[in-house]
């Protein structure tokens, strides 16, 4: 494995980080770090042995957080903020086809399992049960706070 940032490299979180349980003074779901924020990598090293973890201190935060590769880009990296991230839980806001057949129903759960902002407009790579599907914004929303009693409201 070897780092794709090094020490004293300038980086961009690209989504919310949030407390996972490990943070101290914070309580698991906290958002420590919001996206778009920028920091210096102070140190690099390995989860699990086989993910890279990099020591990231947010300056204007005054925090020092430890991010995954995926939640960082270089600083300097044009960036475009997106709705949803890697690892947000979403639902279809309309029935979800290819060639005819309903993969995913308006309403069902799935989760971004990318971000695909090399694409104009940006789009999102969303796994629904077994089937992943590549779709825009407008083809997803967040859940509900609470069930609809008729109908799917996104």
């Amino acid at each position: 494995m070897k780092p794709e940032y090094d020490y004293g490299e300038v980086v961009r979180v690209v989504r919310n980080i949030r407390d996972d349980g490990t943070f101290p003074g914070k309580q698991r779901g906290d958002l420590i770090v919001r996206k778009g924020s920028t920091g210096y990598v102070r140190d690099v090293g390995v989860f699990l042995q086989d993910q890279l973890i990099y020591q990231v201190h947010f300056i204007d935060e005054d925090l020092i957080v430890g991010c995954r590769s995926q939640e960082l880009i270089p600083a300097d990296e044009p960036w475009i903020e997106s709705e949803f991230e890697f690892g947000d839980w979403i639902r279809a806001a309309n029935h979800l086809a290819i060639k005819g057949e309903v993969i995913a129903e308006a309403g069902s759960e799935g989760q971004v399992m990318s971000v695909r902002r090399d694409l104009d407009p940006i789009l999102y790579e969303v796994l629904f049960r077994d089937r992943m599907l590549l779709v825009p914004a407008s083809a997803i929303c967040w859940p509900p706070e609470t069930e609809p009693a008729e109908e799917v409201a996104c």
